[in-house]
């Protein structure tokens, strides 16, 4: 069993890659966003830019990262099916279904601003942007923890935090409004 650690590497690795994936791409629309409502030709030139950026993004890093994290982790679970008995791991199932509801979310998103479909303003994009974060708080809780109990505690801290951030986003904005080249 000397390969299960290179398995279990992998699967960190691509789970790393997936998350700076999912960090990044809604700051790319925030971006995208406000390029939509600049007067040409910034609009042109940066709309196009970001969009190949996030096209690049979603499509060489995200997405197969997402695909590989999930196999590794499928691989990880045949090899020690005992877990999924485990109230901790059940739990954080429940989580990894939550994030790939967020990518899935988050590949809509992608497809209408790459078809110049601006449905959503910048600031909610802003906010969608912690969706990862508040996933990712939860299972690394859970997997260092290993304990179902516990995570109570963890979604505690990131409601917390999730305030915390909110409050963050309010400054910011007041300091935006105040001096727009911020």
């Amino acid at each position: 069993m000397e390969y299960y650690l290179y398995i279990k590497s992998f699967h960190l690795i691509f789970v790393i890659t997936w998350f700076a994936g999912l960090f990044y791409i809604p700051r790319l629309f925030v971006y995208q966003i406000e390029a939509f409502y600049k007067p040409s030709p910034d609009k042109e030139i940066l709309g196009k830019q970001l969009k190949l950026m996030t096209k690049r993004l979603w499509y060489i890093i995200t997405w197969p990262s997402a695909i590989l994290a999930t196999l590794f982790a499928i691989w990880l679970l045949v090899l020690q099916p005992y877990w999924l008995e485990q109230s901790w791991m059940q739990v954080k199932l429940g989580f990894v279904v939550l994030l790939i509801i967020y990518h899935l979310k988050t590949h809509q998103y992608f497809r209408q601003l790459q078809q110049d479909e601006v449905k959503k303003t910048s600031s909610f994009m802003r906010i969608w942007n912690e969706g990862a974060t508040f996933i990712l708080f939860a299972v690394i809780f859970l997997v260092v923890l290993k304990s179902a109990i516990n995570w109570v505690w963890g979604v505690i801290g990131i409601i917390v935090l999730g305030v915390l951030i909110m409050l963050g986003f309010k400054l910011y904005k007041n300091i935006r409004d105040k001096n727009p080249e911020a």
